[in-house]
């Protein structure tokens, strides 16, 4: 079983041992973007991100007596 182990550990570590020719970089800005996003951009984009996260979540918790009812039918 160990021997099996170091063969995983051998696979898993030759590609740092031959030296790899890719380099992997981050594709990181240094620099402000090139135009500026304005007061409504910034409200839409917030109150459709808001809609996107707890649209659903309020649906459910309005909608739970609905649930609630339909579960104890079924029974």
């Amino acid at each position: 079983m160990s021997g099996f182990l170091r063969g995983i550990a051998r696979i898993r570590t030759s590609p740092v041992l031959r030296g790899s020719t890719i380099v992997q970089r981050a594709n990181i800005a240094s620099r402000p973007a090139k135009d500026a996003l304005g007061p409504t951009e910034t409200a839409v984009g917030l109150t459709l991100f808001s809609l996107a996260i707890l649209g659903p979540a309020g649906w459910v918790l309005a909608n739970l007596e609905n649930y609630k009812k339909k579960d104890s039918a079924s029974e």
